[in-house]
């Protein structure tokens, strides 16, 4: 009988059906063609098949269907699901709307949340604490009546999240039994969906697997009744393992048809003995990556469509640049998507009107010939690619580039190659996000390309990276699919454990009871006992860490060797720990399919005389031979440039490389020819080139990035990403900068160039520099900058500065933290680091540094982890340079200078072109504590710059709510970046077109002195919407970060709390989310509660405190959090006397405020800033302000 293995894409649908005889074949179609078929898997299986229109699938035809399918992606992306109901604890309904508080785009002033897939959320009385003690009885009646109201509005699917409800699940079990009694079709309890901590993305979970789980099944039902319900039909999960089509769940669907790609990807490839692998997935959408060392590499949480999933799903990274995707040209660069034309339209040359894409510049360069592609386009889909159209539409967008740029136009073959170059440099780039940032070097690894479009790109691709060896298998242009076939059957069941890695036993017991459920799934899937193999794996971390690495389960001793390996080959250090905990045990049930990766006695072998075409390489058209893949024997080799094409995908040999055919019909591509690095371009402004760089210094800022998360030693940098990393060019100008924290943008150059000014003439080859200094370019003492000066390889002259900040987790201070709420002196918050030389021409000056940082009145008090940052950012920055270096190998340095300078030009001129629509205005401030901020904006509409003038804003604080000037010019520069509107680069030149004035002596250029540890948190905030309110594009915001801190001898935590943003010109403002110069998440509430003694009561948005207007504030929240134990707590808000303001004729948001009630009952009203006792069962609550209303109410 018939076999056959589906992957159902975004753009096309494949199919490799298995013949009873044993052949296999291949087939492509376009995965909606709504006019010719209701569904493209069952229509290819019917053509493979030869069936007549109308006529039913014969029995006993098909033996087995394997697909993968993103239908479950598509109504996810698409929120197409089944109407949902939510029930939660009792004070948490608005929790998963919350989620973590922070915004998706840091630049946007209309905040657009990902949509709900709930459509109601019901609040449930019942409450469990962290240890199992049932505070609050479940409320049946209130249940039941609930449930019954829901179902009578139409309600049939319902998602069920507790408070600790994955490792006590009574009250979720009985829920569950009441919903299905009422008649409810899906139930989808969280502990079952995930039984893993975290309530939001485990609630997330549930509500996607209650929201997709109906629509799947109906999904399964119609292709099940098409095929004939007698074939069996299996499903790839996310996890890599199929399933039986009745077990398959919306949770484990959202990577279905990718996980394909990854198996089929490991099984070939290691047949014939390659096992470090790199994914190379290009499909018309989008490019799938991923990496393979021998085992698949899983995540337990994933963000996918803004819905945070907490499952285990392959870990694949995706980037928007796939044969789909739309070439365009905004703000003086080339740009490929992140739009694509998906499969309708599709591109240019798809004959439906579809716009330029990737595709088409294949098609124009002569590397897609239209006669060697399926005829499946045009209205009735028999008609070739049409190469004509897509000519005619390059030479308008070179009449476009040239009448924008004032250059010469473009050939089109010349636009149609820059196009490409910078697709290949954007799938490069996220290639190093999963190998290079990660520890691995990426040369010593095998490209395995697939997916349609794959083979057009590998050689290039490869060349970026430095990777030599490419693998193509015959079926790689449907290796997903061919991968269904090859997939096992597995089953994987995972536990919450939080034990210490010495409880061996009970870590035992509890996989004897996994393994148990896990082999029976798999046994109940026809696999026999013998088919199938456990694997045990346990989530390690250390006490006090959030990041768990996995590692095989087994005696205590292997168990720590293993976890070591493990965060050595991640971090590139062994850290030092008192304990080891297991987060979390996983039992994964494999059931071997049998079904073998070798295919080489399966292809047809063909005799075909090769013909020469033209294809466009090198800069010039030359005759390259195109030779169908079948014709070629074992052993054959074919030197570049060379066009190979095949039933399923066509593969460019590019000049250098060579194509050698080895066993199973396996085609190996090599570099033969060394890659010579050298790039002859010019030194002036290239719209493509400016893209390339413009990607290419941000990718080195965040490689930078990416070593210093690997390898920090504390809490604040590794997981709370509170750091930021730069390039500048000689003289100090920030060339590219990846920040996590807005407050960080721009502030280094201050530092870089004091740096540079005060060692003029000193400064030697292998010198690092640190400083902190508020007054000279710093923010605030714990974000400790280390600055590294890079030569020229004779040690003659500078040629750029990388440098890093972190925010340390203490600097010394007062207080532990160094964030003292009354501090009157900089000294009070730690140890005040000015133009310290760091590392003397390559050593390490350690006992210098140790010294420095246990002096002063308050010195630090963990110098060893201190020690570990800098170190870490000291190899951050040998990141930078060393990357930079390979650049300027590649293009000459006088090129990248230029191009440093071009970035910063494009990135000028966007700011002037906002500057030129501003008109004069001015704005002041009040603040709480009856200070000001005042600004006169002055636009010079011919220069089309701007003067920022803050005179008449307050002195300088005698408390700490002064923020140093480097802080005021981030905030400057993220107010102008937000009003350009586009994704431009962010640096040196954003600040050319703008002036600042600043008072010495002012609350926001304060002298020393003065402290300023509020200056980053609620000074920033102020002067952010100061500008926004002279500049009237958008109401005042909640003004705060509401910095909440409490603890006692044993525990601290310090949490910033989200708000209300303000309205603007045709949006309402956004509830409950960070806005402006913060975006820090906040803690789960299942695992605040398991580390301190807390009880998370409320978290809510609320409701109406909002502005009124023609467009509404948003909300702020109500936070309630009851304490276990005696401590200390204090506030630092803004906002408790003062109101958020409106815009335009739009209300005031509400007030924040702060109070305790004491256990009986008393409500003690608080300050903006304050500190109390909070004794065993008081509760403090917070409400934070909400944001004002935009325009007149109607």
């Amino acid at each position: 009988m018939w076999q056959f293995w589906v992957d159902r894409g975004g753009t096309f649908t494949d199919i490799v059906g298995r013949t009873p005889q044993g052949e296999l074949k291949t087939h492509k179609l376009l995965s909606e063609n709504p006019e010719r078929y209701e569904d493209a898997a069952v229509q290819g299986i019917r053509e493979l098949l030869k069936l007549p229109v109308g006529t039913p699938i014969p029995k006993a035809t098909i033996e087995a269907v394997k697909m993968g399918t993103t239908v479950a992606t598509n109504a996810l992306l698409e929120r197409k699901g089944d109407r949902t109901l939510l029930l939660i604890t009792q004070g948490l309904g608005d929790l998963l709307r919350i989620g973590y508080q922070n915004r998706p785009k840091l630049f946007e002033l209309n905040i657009i949340l990902p949509e709900l897939l709930y459509e109601q959320a019901l609040e449930v009385t019942e409450r469990i604490a962290s240890d199992g003690e049932v505070l609050t009885p479940l409320d049946e009646a209130q249940v039941l009546q609930s449930l019954k109201t829901a179902f009578q509005d139409g309600f049939r699917s319902v998602a069920v999240a507790f408070m600790h409800g994955y490792k006590f699940h009574d009250h979720e079990l009985r829920v569950g039994q009441l919903a299905r009694q009422v008649g409810f079709d899906q139930v989808s309890l969280s502990h079952q969906a995930s039984p893993l901590v975290k309530l939001v993305s485990r609630g997330d979970t549930a509500v996607v697997d209650a929201y997709l789980s109906p629509l799947l099944r109906r999904y399964v039902k119609q292709v099940q009744q098409a095929l004939g319900d007698e074939n069996k039909l299996m499903f790839m999960q996310s996890n890599g393992g199929l399933t039986d089509a009745k077990l398959f769940q919306g949770k484990d669907a959202i990577l279905s048809g990718p996980a394909g790609g990854v198996v089929g990807m490991t099984k070939t490839a290691n047949q014939i003995g390659y096992d470090k692998l790199i994914g190379f997935d290009m499909g018309g959408t989008s490019t799938d990556v991923c990496h393979f060392a021998g085992d698949y590499e899983r995540s337990f949480e994933t963000e996918v469509a803004g819905v945070r999933m907490r499952a285990p799903m392959m870990n694949i990274h995706t980037v928007a640049a796939g044969g789909g995707s739309i070439l365009g040209f905004r703000d003086g660069r080339l740009q490929v998507g992140p739009e694509s034309a998906g499969a309708n339209p599709g591109p240019a040359s798809y004959r439906r009107g579809g716009p330029l894409t990737v595709t088409d510049c294949n098609v124009l360069l002569g590397k897609l010939q239209p006669d060697q592609f399926p005829n499946v386009f045009g209205p009735g889909g028999d008609a070739p690619l049409d190469a004509n159209i897509v000519r005619q539409k390059f030479l308008t967008l070179a009449r476009k580039v040239a009448a924008k740029t004032g250059d010469p136009e473009m050939p089109p073959e010349q636009l149609a190659q820059g196009f490409l170059r910078i697709a290949v440099e954007n799938m490069s780039n996220a290639i190093k996000k999963i190998s290079v940032q990660r520890g691995y070097d990426v040369t010593r690894y095998t490209m395995n390309c697939f997916g349609g479009a794959g083979g057009q790109h590998a050689c290039l691709v490869a060349d970026v990276l430095g990777i030599e060896t490419v693998f193509i298998h015959p079926f790689a242009g449907v290796l997903s699919a061919f991968g269904m076939g090859l997939a096992d059957v597995r089953a994987i069941k995972e536990h919450q454990f939080e034990q210490d890695v010495s409880h061996i036993a009970a870590a035992e017991a509890v996989l004897a009871d996994l393994d148990h459920q896990t082999r029976a799934q798999v046994h109940e899937q026809g696999i026999p006992d013998a088919q199938i193999s456990l694997v045990r794996s346990a989530h390690i971390r250390t006490d006090g860490s959030h990041q768990s690495l996995p590692v095989a389960f087994g005696s205590e001793a292997e168990m720590r060797a293993g976890f070591d390996a493990a965060h050595q080959q991640r971090f590139g250090f062994i850290p030092s720990y008192q304990r080891l905990i297991i987060e979390l045990l996983t039992s994964e049930a494999v059931g071997a399919t049998g079904e073998a990766a070798q295919v080489g006695d399966q292809v047809t072998q063909i005799d075909t005389e090769m013909r020469p075409v033209t294809m466009y390489s090198d800069g010039d058209w030359k005759d390259v031979p195109l030779i169908n893949r079948l014709s070629m024997r074992h052993g054959d080799t074919v030197n570049g440039p060379a066009i190979l094409f095949e039933p399923t995908g066509t593969n460019i040999v590019e000049h250098g490389w060579q194509a050698e055919v080895v066993s199973g019909a396996n085609l190996i591509l090599r570099r033969i020819v060394p890659l010579a690095r050298e790039n002859a371009i010019g030194t002036r402004v290239d719209p493509v080139m400016l893209e390339v760089f413009n990607n290419l210094f941000m990718s080195i800022a965040e490689q930078m990035g990416a070593t210093l998360e690997n390898t920090a030693y504390s809490v604040n940098i590794k997981e709370r990403l509170d750091f930021s990393c730069a390039l500048f060019t000689p003289q100090g100008d920030l060339v590219a900068n990846a920040p996590h924290v807005p407050v960080h943008l721009g502030s280094m150059s201050e530092s870089v160039r004091k740096i540079l000014k005060q060692n003029q003439g000193r400064i030697r080859s292998g010198d690092v520099f640190m400083m902190n200094n508020p007054f000279n370019g710093g923010t605030h003492l714990p974000d400790v900058t280390v600055i590294t000066p890079v030569f020229d390889p004779d040690g003659g002259q500078i040629i750029f500065v990388v440098a890093s900040r972190g925010h340390h987790a203490d600097i010394g201070g007062k207080t532990p933290g160094s964030a003292p709420p009354d501090s009157r002196h900089i000294d009070e918050e730690g140890v005040l680091i000015e133009n310290f030389l760091l590392v003397k021409q390559g050593q390490l000056q350690a006992d210098k540094t140790r010294a420095l940082l246990a002096s002063g009145p308050y010195p630090c008090r963990n110098i060893d982890q201190n020690m570990a940052d800098l170190s870490a950012q000291i190899a951050a920055n040998a990141t930078g340079a060393a990357e930079l270096s390979k650049v300027v190998s590649q293009y000459s340095l006088d090129v990248v200078h230029a191009y440093m300078k071009h970035v910063q030009d494009n990135a000028e001129e966007s700011v002037r072109r906002v500057i030129a629509v501003l008109k004069d205005s001015h704005f002041t401030y009040p603040l709480d504590s009856g200070a000001q901020i005042k600004v006169q904006i002055s636009v010079n509409k011919k220069a089309r710059s701007a003067l920022i003038d803050f005179t008449g804003t307050s002195p300088q604080d005698p408390l700490n709510y002064n923020a140093p000037l480097a802080v005021c010019r981030a905030v400057v520069l993220y107010v102008f970046r937000t009003l350009v509107g586009s994704d431009i680069p962010m640096n040196e030149g954003c600040m050319k077109p703008i002036e600042l004035l600043v008072s010495k002596g002012s609350m926001i250029h304060p002298a020393y002195p003065a402290a300023v540890i509020s200056g980053n948190t609620e000074v920033s905030q102020a002067v952010a919407d100061t500008l926004f309110g002279a500049l009237g594009v958008l109401a005042g915001s909640q003004g705060t970060m509401n910095n909440f801190v409490y603890g006692n001898e044993t525990y601290q935590n310090y949490e910033t709390i989200c708000g209300g943003t303000g309205a603007g010109d045709g949006f309402n403002g956004a509830s409950a989310v960070h806005s402006h110069m913060t975006n820090t998440r906040m803690t789960d509430p299942e695992v605040l509660e398991n580390r301190f003694p807390v009880r998370l009561e409320e978290f809510s948005i609320r409701k109406g405190s909002g502005g009124q207007g023609a467009f509404v504030g948003g909300d702020g929240i109500v936070r309630k959090l009851r304490f276990l134990t005696e401590m200390t707590a204090t506030v630092l808000t803004s906002h408790r006397k003062t109101a958020p303001f409106g815009a335009a004729g739009g209300a005031a948001g509400k007030r924040g405020e702060n109070a305790v009630i004491r256990t009986d009952g008393t409500r003690v009203p608080l300050g903006g800033n304050a500190q109390v006792t909070m004794g065993v069962g008081d509760i403090f609550v917070l409400k934070s302000p909400g944001g004002g209303g935009f325009g007149d109410p109607v």
